[in-house]
This record gives C-alpha cells, sequence and structure tokens, in this order.
C-alpha cells in the first residue's frame, strides 16, 4: 500500500477541517442535521443536492460570510420561490471560491507550535461570535495566522486589493502569550472594523469611519500601536 506524502495527508486534514466547519455553520443557519454535506473542489457545479438528498458544496463556502452560506441554502430548498433561487445563485456564484481551495499554505518561515491548532480554532469561532453579535454576521470569514515575527503590532489584517475584501488576521505570538484573552479579543475587534471598511467599499485606515464604528464596538478609536517597520501594502494593522 503506498504511503501517502505528507503534503498529501495536510490537505486530507484541511478538506476535513473545512467540511467540519461548513457543517457547523451551515446547520447553525437552519441546516437539518439529519442532511450529509459533502465538500470537493469541482468550480463547474459548486453548490448541488446529491441522489441521497446530501449537500454537495465547494469547500471554499466554509469561508463565505453567512449571507452567501443563507443563499447556499435558499438555492437547494426545494420550497424556496424559483425568484429567491435566482438572487441566491448569484450571491452563490459571486463568491471567489477559488481563493480559498488550499487552507493549507503557510508564510515561509512561520511553523505552527503545539497549541496553535486549538487556538486558531478559538479565533475562528471568536471572529464568528463577534461577527454576529456587532456586524449583523455581514463580514465574510477569514483565516488566522499566529505570527513570531511581528513585533511593532498587535495584528494585521490582509486585504485583497482587487476583491476588496480581506483574507486573513495575523496576530502577534507575543502580544497573545503576554496579554490577557481580553487585550487579544479587542486586538481581534480591531482588526475587524478594518475588514468591516473594506468590505463596506472604504479604505481600511484609523479615520472618522474607523472611530464610529470602534466606539459602536466597544473598543477604543485609535490604532493600538504604531507601526515602525516596512508593512506589506495589503495589509494595515
Amino acid at each position: 500500500m503506498k504511503r501517502k506524502s505528507r503534503r498529501a495527508l495536510a490537505e486530507l486534514a484541511a478538506q476535513q477541517a473545512d467540511e467540519a466547519l461548513l457543517v457547523k455553520r451551515l446547520e447553525a443557519l437552519g441546516l437539518d442535521g439529519a442532511l450529509g454535506v459533502q465538500v470537493h473542489e469541482n468550480r463547474t457545479v459548486l453548490v448541488s443536492v446529491g441522489a441521497n438528498g446530501a449537500l454537495r458544496v465547494h469547500r471554499g463556502y466554509a469561508y463565505a460570510s453567512d449571507r452567501v452560506l443563507r443563499a447556499v441554502l435558499t438555492f437547494t430548498d426545494p420550497d424556496a420561490m424559483p425568484a429567491d433561487q435566482r438572487d441566491a445563485e448569484c450571491t452563490i456564484v459571486g463568491f471567489p471560491v477559488e481563493d480559498f481551495v488550499d487552507p493549507v499554505r503557510r508564510r515561509r518561515g512561520e511553523r505552527r507550535r503545539r497549541g496553535d491548532r486549538k487556538l486558531l480554532a478559538e479565533l475562528q469561532e471568536l471572529h464568528r461570535r463577534f461577527n454576529h453579535r456587532h456586524f449583523g454576521g455581514a463580514l465574510a470569514a477569514v483565516e488566522f495566522r499566529i505570527s513570531s515575527r511581528m513585533r511593532t503590532s498587535l495584528g494585521e489584517l490582509t486585504v485583497d486589493p482587487q476583491a476588496n475584501r480581506a483574507t486573513e488576521i495575523a496576530l502577534s505570538r507575543r502580544h497573545i502569550e503576554s496579554d490577557s484573552w481580553e487585550e487579544v479579543e479587542q486586538t481581534v475587534l480591531h482588526e475587524m472594523v478594518h475588514q468591516w471598511q473594506v468590505e463596506s467599499g472604504g479604505e481600511p485606515d484609523h479615520g472618522p469611519s474607523f472611530r464610529r464604528k470602534a466606539v459602536a464596538v466597544g473598543i477604543a478609536p485609535w490604532a493600538r500601536r504604531i507601526v515602525t517597520e516596512p508593512q506589506p501594502a495589503v495589509a494595515v494593522s
């Protein structure tokens, strides 16, 4: 029997994690738990219902906003109105699943440590809760990364400038290990306000829109740290 490579095993684990995340999120939005969910990477048929009634969904939708996942449920609901299904189809097709089909990719030199997997899952759950509580579930899910290299900022949001959407929130490992969890939550919310700016069509800065939203969600309306080192053009702290 041929042994699978480490990369193949990592990819399998990532696919299983995406499937578990997708099932959890769809069930939270009303999917019948008795129905199965299967993930795939077929971009020709993004969403479908199998002969056995199982929902087949492209794995990239694990990182879509709740609005997109509600569209998936509407599109596959046999009792939905045709007009609603057409609108849902447009929403589904408009989400860039191809940007999320390789969740095992990692920055060179950024190795995970023991306990990181659990921590990243907690951060994803924190993002989901804050998204519902403060942003009406409108923000897209993003990946989290723990960086040992960040020295002058607590958190950093990476943005796809062409799609006008956030793709990742990086948090300083030093911040996580040295500060309280409450402070880490504040940093996540800070970056989520930047995410809200981007996904609302604005610029991720610390101007009036940031300050108003920061006050509304209950965080300090200013930059948490001054960044003195050069940062990537697509990142904002």
